[in-house]
């Protein structure tokens, strides 16, 4: 029986603490709930097409059965200087979303042996990935060589060959020291002097080459013209 009673009345001295504690801790949340300040509803901005599935490798459907679609010029690169490098960071995924779409578009004109509709299009936008590949080179050469001053990725010289020809010299780092390295000293960074008579025939070669090449090239545009002759006396270089 003592047992018992005492069993009651632990149970009830839990009970009221208990209840003490709910009443404190509801009196505290009511008074955090007081502080906090109300929560605006706002949504998320996205500027991004908000089709993110397979639909992206496909054309507008509003171009679907054109023979010819509308596009305007490549970027050329004085346009591309003048964007910032987190500009050319957006447009370059923009270029590869295109040309990924121009890409199914031909893939799918060859299953079904039809014509694709522009086909211009695709070169403009590889010549604009191009274009854009070229000012961000130049711009990363541009900070090399304020911090560093070097003219290439890694560091060297440019040196001659042992055929007269200059050559970009890639300096590396050896385990031993040059003066005993058997294979750095059997490198000759200079050319005899009975090479350079072969030095001006090879010159001589290459701008007779290019000659040729122009005149080639003025002769095919000629025969053009005198198929379509609205076309102009030169073409353009």
């Amino acid at each position: 029986m003592a047992v018992a009673g005492l069993c009651r009345r632990l149970s009830g001295v839990l009970r009221v603490a208990g209840a003490a504690s709910s009443r404190l801790s509801r009196r505290v949340l009511q008074k955090e709930a007081a502080k906090v300040e109300p929560f605006l509803p706002c949504a998320s901005l996205h500027v991004s097409f908000p089709l993110k599935g397979l639909e992206e490798f496909f054309d507008d459907p509003k171009n679907w059965g054109e023979t010819e679609i509308k596009s305007g010029d490549s970027w050329t690169v004085e346009q591309l200087r003048g964007k910032s490098s987190e500009d050319l960071h957006k447009l370059w995924y923009v270029l590869l979303k295109e040309r990924n779409m121009l890409l199914t578009l031909e893939q799918e004109s060859k299953r079904q042996r039809l014509p694709m509709p522009s086909p211009e299009r695709l070169e403009k936008v590889e010549t604009s990935m191009e274009r854009m590949d070229q000012v961000v080179q130049e711009r990363e050469d541009a900070l090399r060589l304020l911090q560093t001053g070097q003219e290439k990725e890694w560091p060297g010289e440019w040196r001659y060959n042992f055929l007269g020809r200059i050559i970009w010299y890639t300096f590396r780092e050896w385990p031993i020291p040059w003066y005993i390295n058997a294979k750095h000293n059997r490198k000759r960074f200079y050319f005899l002097k009975n090479v350079e008579p072969f030095n001006r025939l090879r010159l001589e070669k290459y701008l007779r080459d290019q000659y040729k090449k122009k005149r080639r090239e003025l002769q095919g545009w000629r025969t053009l013209r005198k198929i379509f002759p609205h076309l102009p006396a030169k073409p353009e270089s």
